[in-house]
């Protein structure tokens, strides 16, 4: 692997793909510039191939036959790009943007749907994009540029909202293409991997609908992946061992409404759970009968802007309740069918923030099945109790972090992502203390965390496409390149292979990736 620029180099992801597969295996180049793939990931086939290298395109690819009883060897050679503002990643266009870290906040609120790449090749001046972001702004979550979905009730701005719309507008005007003919900011990238950042296999598994956006993916104790679709009414299940991927119909509770579930969750018999977003839902699937069974949230019908986005029936086991969280926080006995909103102000102690300032976005139990909520519009994390129902919030050290989402670990600990301040956390439901850690790299935005058994916490962005693994004994952290632009949401391990392995779906990708360190 070389080029002459640089000669041999380090930290070229290069991507494999059988010729009518649907896996595409990627490996890094080490520090002489060589790279290889196990031979168990390669079967026979001729294979088309891709790098990953900012600034530099694969020079002359052609496709390469691999015989099963040879090792075969391609040298490759890299030229400079002729394009580089097509290879960077959000978070590099970030970067390299002129403007304040609160201008460039606003872009958060994009990337959930596309890249900043499409707004910063855009011609629009500030006048014609506030029409624009007035529109996207009543889009549901689950959109994307070709399959947008208005959400229902959709309102005008206030008229605070219009003043930020219009301030919004006019510094996206001096970012793009509307005054001048290149970018008159230079495009900065980032430092490509090394050493153990390029000790690693990447998979990606495509799945069958182009359309498909696996927001959670899970592994079961069979080793399958389910994921949610954030833009359609599907529960999808992939076996890695064959690449078969099977899905199943989810039902519509609410007709007309955006369509698509964001949490996945499995209960202590296997079954899997999802909050159904604007459908006002959640929605268990029954592995043996394969069949649906779904609550909906008191007065939804009344309600466009009912939303149930989480759900938590780890703990089910316990109490008989599952945990919900949306546009309101609810626990549900899911046999008497009697749910109960959280109040917030009860036995809110003296000097807490005001209770409407304490909504919940991620919703996770504790082994008492307490309810931990992350405060993604704010900077705490809110325990409910689960027998006086009194609520505490926990402010994070660091003020409008936005606590994202999270996993408690076998020792109570709630690991999560803070989305605005960059930072993976650790809140420990015994001490009631929190421990943070910043991101090495600007404009990560982790979206959610998560233990091994290794004692290693794990983290993706948003905002890049960095996985993140940090080293909780020594600190050290190793960033995982992904092979191409990728919507990092929900994050999961599979604690049964020798060294933990790396979960993730690509939300905007139809895929679903997995990431096996080798060190």
């Amino acid at each position: 692997m070389s080029s002459q620029e640089e000669g041999r180099m380090e930290g070229v992801l290069v991507s494999a793909k059988r010729e009518g597969s649907t896996i595409t295996t990627t490996v890094v180049s080490d520090a002489q510039g060589r790279y290889s793939f196990p031979s168990s990931k390669l079967e026979a086939g001729r294979y088309s191939l891709r790098i990953r290298a900012a600034g530099y395109d694969l020079d002359g690819a052609q496709p390469t036959e691999v015989k099963t009883q040879n090792t075969t060897q391609l040298d490759l050679k890299l030229r400079k790009s002729q394009d580089l503002a097509a290879q960077l990643s959000n978070g590099e266009w970030l970067l390299s943007m002129p403007g304040t870290d609160e201008q460039k906040q606003g872009f958060l609120s994009c990337v959930g749907c596309h890249t900043v790449e499409r707004i910063a090749r855009s011609r629009y001046s500030a006048e014609e994009f506030v029409p624009l972001l007035k529109r996207m702004r009543n889009y549901a979550q689950g959109s994307s540029p070709l399959r947008p979905q208005v959400r229902p009730g959709a309102r005008e701005p206030s008229q605070n909202q219009l003043q930020q719309i219009t301030k919004f507008a006019q510094y996206l005007s001096t970012v793009n293409l509307s005054k001048v003919a290149k970018w008159e900011y230079p495009l900065k990238t980032l430092p490509r991997p090394k050493g153990k950042a390029t000790q690693v296999i990447i998979t990606e598994y495509d799945l069958p609908r182009p359309e498909a956006m696996p927001h959670d993916a899970a592994i079961d104790a069979e080793g399958m992946i389910w994921y949610s679709d954030f833009g359609s009414q599907y529960l999808g299940k992939l076996d890695p061992k064959t690449a078969k991927v099977v899905e199943y119909a989810v039902p519509v509770t609410k007709p007309g409404a955006p369509a698509g579930a964001l949490d996945l969750r499995f209960d202590p018999q296997g079954n899997v759970w999802m909050g159904m977003m604007y459908q006002g839902s959640i929605a268990k699937f029954d592995r043996e009968t394969q069949k649906f069974q779904t609550w909906s949230a008191p007065k939804f019908k009344e309600n466009d802007e009912a939303r149930l986005a989480m759900v938590d029936p780890v703990h089910i086991n316990l109490d008989g309740k599952v945990w919900i969280g949306g546009d309101d926080e609810y626990r549900l006995d899911v046999k008497t069918g009697e749910w109960y909103t959280v109040d917030y102000s009860r036995g809110l102690p003296k000097n807490s923030p005001p209770a409407d300032r304490l909504g919940s976005y991620g919703v996770i139990s504790d082994s008492k099945n307490n309810f931990y909520g992350t405060n993604f519009g704010g900077q705490y994390i809110i325990k409910i109790d689960a027998k006086t129902l009194n609520v505490t919030p926990f402010p994070t050290p660091t003020p409008n972090s936005a606590p994202r989402r999270g996993h408690m670990d076998p020792q109570d600990r709630l690991w999560f992502a803070e989305y605005r301040g960059n930072m993976l956390g650790m809140f420990d439901t015994k001490t009631e203390r929190t421990r943070e850690w910043a991101m090495p790299t600007a404009w990560t935005n982790p979206y959610d965390a998560i233990l091994d058994k290794d004692g290693y916490a794990w983290t993706g962005g948003m905002s890049n496409d960095l996985v993140v693994r940090l080293n909780t004994k020594t600190e050290e952290f190793i960033e995982y390149l992904l092979p191409h632009t990728t919507n990092i949401r929900r994050v999961n391990m599979d604690n049964t292979t020798s060294r933990p392995t790396f979960w993730i779906g690509n939300n905007l990708g139809a895929s679903i990736i997995k990431i096996e360190p080798l060190q």
